[in-house]
């Protein structure tokens, strides 16, 4: 029993557990506030232009009646009886494809603009990182005389260095070309012969 409640306690404790009981939460009180926005907002401006467009009741009035069961009210009018009627409730799928597209589009805005906050962290963080020496390359400029706190001086050695780095990165490229063309492969030998007949047959 105590292991069961242990492996409770840890399940519980987890960050993705809570991350999601707090999400749970949020989205609950964020879907209400949808609704609302939806069926006290939005819905009574959509009927209001239908009445006006059409002269009907609006969206709350759309139904298709699949059996229709007519009874007479205390008043002597015949009304429908709703409780026994089929019907299609048209009104009641077109707010819920609105509070769908409402809560789609406002989670949208909201993943937008945490992806943003995040781009731009990561952004700082990395030229924080360009922006800052490393020991290795404090322990470098130590070593070649040069003052850390000489920015001028720093900057000037990297940039050396970089130069130095290219013109050996070229001169290995080189090196290794003139070796390729004294010991040819057996793919270099094929192309040269193939160079060598394209030329033969023009």
């Amino acid at each position: 029993m105590k292991k069961f409640f242990n492996e409770f306690k840890a399940f519980i404790s987890r960050g993705n557990v809570m991350d999601m009981a707090v999400g749970v939460i949020i989205g609950g009180a964020f879907s209400a506030i949808v609704t609302a926005l939806t069926n006290h907002i939005l819905m009574p401006i959509i009927n209001w232009l239908l009445l006006i467009i059409t002269g009907g009741n609006g969206l709350d009035a759309i139904y298709t009646y699949l059996k229709k069961v007519e009874t007479v009210n205390d008043l002597g009018e015949t009304v429908i009886d709703t409780a026994n009627s089929i019907y299609i409730d048209w009104g009641a799928f077109i707010t819920a494809i609105i509070n769908f597209i409402l809560i789609a589009f406002v989670l949208f805005m909201i993943i937008k603009a945490i992806n943003k906050v995040a781009e731009t962290n990561k952004k700082l963080k990395e030229d924080a990182v360009k922006g800052k020496l490393t020991k290795a390359d404090k322990k470098e400029l130590k070593e070649n005389g040069v003052d850390i706190k000489d920015k001028t001086a720093v900057s000037a050695y990297f940039a050396a260095k970089k130069v130095k780095e290219e013109a050996a990165k070229k001169a290995e490229e080189e090196k290794a070309k003139a070796e390729r063309l004294l010991n040819p492969t057996t793919e270099d030998l094929l192309k040269d012969i193939k160079a060598l007949l394209e030329k033969q047959v023009k």
